[in-house]
């Protein structure tokens, strides 16, 4: 379970402007430590750099960044368009959050500003002759860096906005996502109960978007606090309009703080205009089969990422059942909170039903669905076969209304037994 100040802090730490900030610090701090430290240097080691040996390399570097920035931010901005195009623009957002690239543009302009604040310190008289030789040392130390970053960036760049990197970058961070809720399904809240009591105060929604973040910890701070059992009716995902349910309070007895309870729970809940994956798995696994969808479009016609994404969603909810690590019990502050886990039959209308959709009319398409159900459902017979075979035979349902070739139609019916789904016809 993850509290709010470390979820902003994370937030924050993945925007490009945060590390080129930091970066810029560090240059201009690195460039003034000459003039702390001068006086240490021997007064033998002034004369052996000469007086225009550190301007010009300054110079050099002042000039060459400024440049290699400019080309950076629009090689950065034609791979946001390629995987915005190529991919969906969901996936977008995991692009920009790219540490590599954000590094290396970092980097960049950290050092184009130690440069200039070194040339207006030379040319000012502040370093003197002992100082020099600090800078000098300095510059050296910045251009090994600079070096290594632009290997790094050189070879980055033949991967960054390509289909398959983004694929990768949206897997991985709905594996995230997955384990976080595998380690605290409820966030560290109580599991929701098949039952729950009537005649309930609600807590409705006071703006319309996405719910991003709950801050479990202080719901249950509040709960403990006025004495009284939270249901909760959303997940980080779920989409809430104006007035609608976002929490219900049972009270054994009527509370005067109704309107200030209200809003300290509305305030630990945070709604944004867009998902975001950190955590919710649902929306990982939808931007996947987004990705298939458009691959399978007549205009794209690739039907190899389809498949890719396939054996992606199988390496996922592999993660799940019988073979996942125990969970966290809940936190002792939030027992009096209640979340609804995630529900497999969701995930899995999220990833597989879009790509049993639109490719429905292709043979390997469906043998390769086919495939991964099977598996999963022997890697867990009790927790996948139900919705594994229900999936199976929706598949098998949209390939003949799709006017199936009928041999390819019979090597679907025969991929299907193989694979242990008793399928009827439709």
């Amino acid at each position: 379970m993850i509290t709010k100040w470390r979820w902003i802090v994370s937030r924050i730490t993945k925007r490009l402007w945060f590390r080129a900030t930091l970066f810029s610090l560090l240059g201009v701090i690195t460039a003034l430590l000459a003039l702390a430290f001068k006086d240490y240097v021997p007064d033998s080691l002034s004369d052996s750099v000469g007086a225009d040996a550190v301007d010009k390399i300054l110079g050099i570097i002042a000039t060459s960044m400024l440049t290699v920035t400019t080309f950076s931010l629009s090689v950065m901005v034609t791979a946001y368009s390629a995987a915005s195009n190529g991919v969906t623009p969901r996936a977008t957002t995991l692009v920009m959050e790219d540490a590599t690239t954000q590094n290396a543009l970092a980097t960049f302009i950290g050092s184009f500003l130690f440069s200039l604040v070194g040339i207006i310190a030379l040319s000012t008289g502040l370093y003197g002759k002992q100082g020099r030789v600090l800078m000098f040392a300095m510059t050296i130390l910045v251009i090994v860096l600079i070096i290594y970053t632009l290997l790094r960036w050189i070879d980055h760049l033949s991967k960054l906005g390509r289909v398959g990197e983004t694929i990768d970058r949206v897997e991985n961070a709905t594996t995230s996502a997955i384990k976080a809720r595998i380690d605290w399904p409820h966030f560290g809240a109580s599991a929701y109960p098949p039952h729950v009591p009537q005649n309930m105060s609600k807590v409705v929604a006071k703006e319309v978007g996405y719910i991003q973040y709950i801050d479990v910890q202080s719901l249950g701070e509040i709960a403990n606090q006025f004495d009284f059992d939270l249901y909760l009716q959303v997940v980080p995902g779920s989409f809430i309009s104006l007035g609608e349910d976002i929490a219900l309070m049972h009270m054994s007895t009527p509370s005067d703080a109704l309107e200030e309870i209200q809003r300290r729970i509305l305030s630990a809940i945070t709604i944004g205009i867009s998902r975001t994956f950190e955590h919710d798995p649902r929306f990982g696994l939808s931007v996947l089969s987004e990705i298939a969808s458009r691959a399978l479009s007549p205009a794209v016609n690739d039907p190899g990422t389809a498949i890719d994404v396939i054996s992606r969603g199988v390496r996922i909810f592999s993660r799940l059942g019988a073979q996942a690590p125990e969970p966290q019990a809940p936190d002792s502050m939030c027992q009096r909170v209640f979340l609804p886990a995630l529900d497999l039959e969701d995930m899995f209308e999220d990833l597989f039903s879009p790509i049993a959709r639109d490719g429905a009319g292709l043979v390997e398409v469906g043998i390769r669905l086919l495939k991964a159900l099977g598996s999963l459902a022997r890697h867990d017979p009790q927790y996948f076969s139900q919705v594994t075979g229900k999936h199976a035979q929706l598949m098998l349902d949209r390939a003949e209304h799709a006017n199936m070739f009928g041999a390819d139609l019979m090597q679907l019916r025969k991929v299907a037994r193989k694979q242990g789904f008793d399928l009827k016809p439709s």
